[in-house]
């Protein structure tokens, strides 16, 4: 049997691609990956690499855990909307905190830059990997469980995505060939990067 080697699709609104500001923006859940496949794509663009959250750090002086202890996720949640806004570069990959999508603001600043392409991970995925659940500074309510965190924001990043490559089963190299391929597609129906699998809904 054929590796999956990444499903890449346009939404259904049919975004465009070709942004002006020629930067991809890698949104998604903690542990979709979007740190480590913004390192190797920026490597295999040539691009530079923003993480943001490193940013938020930078400007607090502080850890996002350590933020959210002192002042709370709503204080995170503002801290990161300042960091992105202050983003300025173009042609970079920009891997972005998985609560930047309750910010419009934020949202409509990044998409000026560049293309936004959403990491989609399933919610056994994520679980798998997030072994630091509540140390990891995942700008949330208290109380509020991870999976509860998935089904609220998996809506709002389907609704800003340009592109959303499906990221179970495959390597981090291979979610980088999906992003690529589909930063070559255009058109408003959705599109399957060669070799990808077929739709499937990962919950």
């Amino acid at each position: 049997m054929a590796p999956n080697l990444g499903e890449a699709r346009l939404p259904a609104h049919g975004a465009p691609l070709a942004r002006a500001g020629g930067s991809v923006v890698l949104i998604g859940m903690p542990g979709a990956g979007k740190s480590t496949v913004g390192v190797l794509l920026a490597k295999h663009l040539g691009l530079r690499f923003i993480d943001t959250d490193v940013l938020i750090q930078e400007r607090a002086g502080q850890l996002l855990q350590q933020i959210l202890d002192d002042g709370g996720y709503l204080q995170l949640r503002r801290l990161e909307e300042e960091a992105v806004l202050g983003i300025d570069a173009l042609q970079a990959v920009i891997a972005t905190g998985g609560s930047v999508v309750y910010s419009d603001r934020a949202m409509h600043h990044l998409a000026r830059k560049g293309t936004l392409v959403y990491l989609k991970a399933s919610l056994d995925l994520l679980v798998s990997r997030i072994d630091d659940y509540g140390r990891r500074g995942i700008a949330n309510p208290q109380g509020q469980s991870f999976g509860d965190i998935f089904r609220e924001r998996t809506p709002r990043y389907e609704q800003y995505a340009d592109a959303v490559v499906e990221v179970d089963g495959i390597g981090h190299e291979a979610v980088v060939r999906a992003i690529t391929a589909v930063l070559r597609t255009s058109g408003s129906r959705p599109q399957v990067a060669p070799g990808a699998s077929p739709s499937r809904d990962d919950g």
